[in-house]
């Protein structure tokens, strides 16, 4: 299993973004974690094989009906998540 950071951006803010990342990923039983970030991205991080990351992309790029996603940067993260997947403030 690795851990994954992505930076989405796009019209991602004030449009249940997160909400709708959050429920998805759940029914996907993913573990991890999406926050707004100050200059108008979202953040989101993921623990998974690497055979599930295009269904987490597939989530991160569907967002939510209001959302455009314009861009997601992908990196390695050193957190490892193994409980549910949350919305951090």
């Amino acid at each position: 299993m690795e851990s994954y950071r992505f930076i989405i951006i796009g019209h991602v803010q004030g449009v249940y973004y997160r909400k709708n990342v959050q429920e998805n990923a759940h029914k996907e039983r993913f573990s991890g974690y999406v926050k707004n970030l100050s200059d108008g991205s979202v953040e989101a991080c993921v623990t998974c094989d690497e055979t599930h990351l295009d269904t987490f992309l597939d989530i991160l790029q569907k967002g939510s009906p209001s959302s455009i996603v314009h861009e997601v940067k992908k990196f390695h993260c050193d957190e490892n998540f193994s409980k549910n997947f949350e919305i951090r403030y």
